[in-house]
This record gives structure tokens, C-alpha cells and sequence, in this order.
């Protein structure tokens, strides 16, 4: 059922929201809150403005957009709030030897008026598009799934002064101050896991060195490194040409007992990178035990130390990587991370936190299992469990509050135009 309003929610979402009072200036912020985060976790197939004011029984488009336009109230402290919850209590609690993950994600968007859109490379489409990209940053420890920040990067030549702008911030400049508002709350993580597009940034791994964080990240094949010949002589080559002069025998098998659990040879090796101190671990990734045989071929660098990295570490840990990735697929396809109606930059921000929210707020009760005891009959071990019981548990109270109050319901029919009504 897409129909809901906020007074007939269950109860274990109106304690939840409680929590969010002292970050609301007024009574009309704090209703504002429950309804826009009632509507991205509600059965509409579409989570902009309009579809959630229409699906809300009692709310107006007009009321709904100015709590998220125009209120008064900082999206930085209900995102703070947001973290608070989750480390108050043992079971939602991130153990210390979580993963920080930094990724960005792109998604269509026409036109040209709304904030950092414009043509860049969109990666769930594998292709450059015009649309809009945000900078996050992810936290898994094994068992939980959380992201923690956002930032909406801009391109150069949407500011008047292009690449020398003064608010022009290039994407590992924006993650490193998420990686710094990490750090601010006092949470180190054990590892930083990055892509390519990050790992190839030697100013990026540098500052990340510079903070004592460990990383590992990913490689393009044409990226150069330092080795070590006989006599003591180094060279200079590129990672595909090093993979492919590796004897076969120097690759390792690894196989993790997961769920889609697949084969790779993986070798590691000690090299030198340009302008970075120090030497650092390199990983080699293929599907096939020979060079000439793999079809896919990653590559990575670590800067642990070299005598606890095994290619089973390398391998395991970089595959927690794809837990932002889960993430992005379910608040896209389930919460509309990537719908909205608004085109200023402070406005989707508050988007994306709130998005953000939501999902917070269904990780914090598949863990707590509230919603389990009352709405479900078997285990909610995922995301998307835990969400369907709760819209099994919004229907189930908006139906009781429909036996009596057929006449608001009938009359928020009407005021859209249907004719039974």
C-alpha cells in the first residue's frame, strides 16, 4: 500500500525519530523529519517530493518542500545525530577494526540548473553522461554496513573561474575531508580501502600516510613502479609488463569460502613508487594461474607492512570494497538516493543525509530485531528483509487508521483530483 501518514506509522519509528528532537528548532521541523523519512521508506515506486506529498495523507507539497528547501535546521548535526544512535548501543555499535571505505557514484540528470550536474563519467552507467556524482565515505566491520558522509563534487568549468576557483575542490581533496570527519569523531579505522581512481593519486595516498592510516587500493595497469634488479640495479616499469615477466610459480591460490566464492592467483612483491617514501606492497590479481590465460587482471598497493600481508589478506579484505557498493544499489533502487526535486547544493545534501537516515534507521532495527519479533516470522538477515517487514507493519497500521478515518482519506483523494473519491 503507497498511501501512509505519519500518525499511523508504528510506534518503533516514531521512538526512532524521538531521538532526532534536540537537532529540530520546532514542532513543524520535528513533523517534517518523520514524514519525508516515512516517505522514502514507504512502497512508492518514486521517492521525489511530489510522489511522497501525494502518498502522505494530511501533507502538502508546499509544507514538505519547505522543511526540505527552507527550514531553518543543519543537515550536519542530524547526520551527526544519525552516527550517535548507532554507537549507543552494543549491538549497533561498529566494532574498532572497521573498514573505512571511500567511493564516489554518479546517476543521471537532465538539465543544467541543478548543483554539480553536468557530463563526467557516471559509473553506474560505465559511461560519461550528464548527471550529478557525490564523494562518500563507508563503514563495514565485518558485520555492518554503514556510510557515514557525503559530498557533492562539482566540475571545474561549472564554476566562473574554472579549475581556480576558489570553491572548486577536486574528488580525493573532498574525500580526504570526509576521511577527516571521520577521524574528528575519534573513530580510526583499521583500513582504508579505495578504487583506481584514488589509488592512483599519489597526493592521495601520501595524506592518507600522513594521517598513520593503512590502505590498500587500486591500481591502473599502466602505473608505474620501482624495482629491484640484480646488482642492485632498479628499474622503472609499467604493472602489466610486471605481471607479465612474474614466473607462474610465484602466484598463490586463493579461494574464500563465501558465498559466490571464485578462484584467483594473486602475487605480491615489494616496490618503490615515485614520490612516495618507503617501499610498498604490490598486489597482482588474475582469474588464471598464467599471465597469457587471465581474462581479468587487477592490481593493488598496500602500505602495511610487508611481513602481515599473505595474498589470502589482500584478497578478503580489498573484497569488503563492494559493501558500498551493496549499499549505493539499495538506497538507489529502494530509498531514492537519486530522486528529488530541489537544485541547490545545501538542498541535496539534505537529501542524501536523509536518504541516509532511512537506512540507518531499518540497519538499526534489523540489528536491535524490533521489527523482527512484531512484524516478521522468519530471521530479517538483509537490508531488504528488515524494510519489506516494515512496510508490512506501515500497512498494517494505516489500514487500522483507515477503519476510522475513511472521511480524510476520502478527502485526500478528492483534493488530487480522483473521481471516486
Amino acid at each position: 500500500m503507497k498511501e501512509t501518514t505519519s500518525v499511523a506509522m508504528p510506534s518503533c519509528f516514531h521512538r526512532w525519530c524521538d531521538r532526532f528532537n534536540n537537532v529540530f528548532k520546532t514542532k513543524a521541523q520535528k513533523t517534517g523529519f518523520r514524514e519525508y523519512i516515512g516517505g522514502l521508506l514507504g512502497e512508492s515506486d518514486r521517492k521525489n517530493l511530489s510522489q511522497i506529498a501525494n502518498n502522505t495523507v494530511g501533507l502538502s507539497y508546499h509544507k514538505l518542500r519547505h522543511f526540505l528547501v527552507r527550514a531553518n535546521w543543519s543537515v550536519d548535526a542530524v547526520n551527526e545525530r544519525r552516527l550517535q544512535v548507532m554507537w549507543e548501543r552494543r549491538q549497533t555499535k561498529p566494532s574498532r577494526s572497521f573498514a573505512l571505505i571511500i567511493d564516489d557514484s554518479g546517476h543521471r540528470k537532465s538539465g543544467n540548473f541543478t548543483a554539480g550536474v553536468g557530463r563526467q563519467y557516471i559509473g553506474e552507467i560505465g559511461k560519461t553522461d550528464n548527471g550529478v556524482v557525490v564523494v562518500t565515505t563507508h563503514l563495514y566491520d565485518g558485520v555492518k554496513s554503514l556510510p557515514l558522509d557525503i559530498a557533492l563534487y562539482q566540475k571545474a568549468d561549472s564554476f566562473p573561474k574554472g579549475k581556480k576557483d576558489p570553491e572548486f575542490v577536486k574528488k580525493p581533496d573532498l574525500a580526504m575531508s570526509l576521511v577527516d570527519q571521520c577521524l574528528s569523531r575519534g573513530h580510526q579505522p583499521e583500513i582504508v580501502l579505495i578504487d583506481g581512481g584514488y589509488g592512483n593519486n599519489t597526493s592521495f595516498l601520501n595524506q592518507l600516510e600522513k594521517r598513520s592510516l593503512t590502505y590498500i587500493g587500486g591500481l591502473a595497469k599502466n602505473r608505474k613502479v620501482i624495482i629491484k634488479k640484480q646488482d642492485d640495479i632498479k628499474e622503472e616499469i609499467r604493472l602489466d609488463k610486471l605481471a607479465e615477466s612474474i614466473p607462474q610459480k610465484a602466484f598463490n591460490l586463493v579461494q574464500l569460502s563465501t558465498k559466490n566464492a571464485r578462484e584467483v592467483w594473486v602475487a605480491t612483491l615489494e616496490v618503490e613508487i615515485s614520490r612516495m617514501s618507503g617501499q610498498k606492497t604490490i598486489a597482482i590479481v588474475m582469474n588464471a594461474k598464467s599471465f597469457s590465460e587471465a581474462t581479468d587482471i587487477n592490481y593493488y598497493i598496500t602500505n602495511r607492512e610487508d611481513k602481515y600481508v599473505t595474498p589470502e589478506w589482500i584478497y578478503s579484505t580489498y573484497s569488503q570494497r563492494n559493501w558500498v557498493e551493496v549499499f549505493y544499489r539499495e538506497a538507489k533502487g529502494w530509498l531514492g538516493l537519486r530522486e528529488y526535486q530541489v537544485r541547490d547544493k545545501i538542498s541535496l545534501k539534505r537529501h542524501f543525509i536523509l536518504v541516509f537516515c532511512a537506512y540507518t534507521f531499518i540497519i538499526w532495527h534489523q540489528l536491535t530485531g524490533g521489527i523482527r519479533r512484531r512484524w516478521a516470522n522468519k530471521p530479517l538477515n538483509t537490508f531488504t528483509d528488515t524494510l519489506e517487514a516494515f512496510r508490512t507493519a506501515i500497512s498494517y497500521r494505516f489500514v487500522e487508521w483507515l477503519d476510522e478515518n475513511i472521511d480524510v482519506f476520502t478527502a485526500h483523494k478528492e483534493s488530487l483530483g480522483f473521481v471516486w473519491a
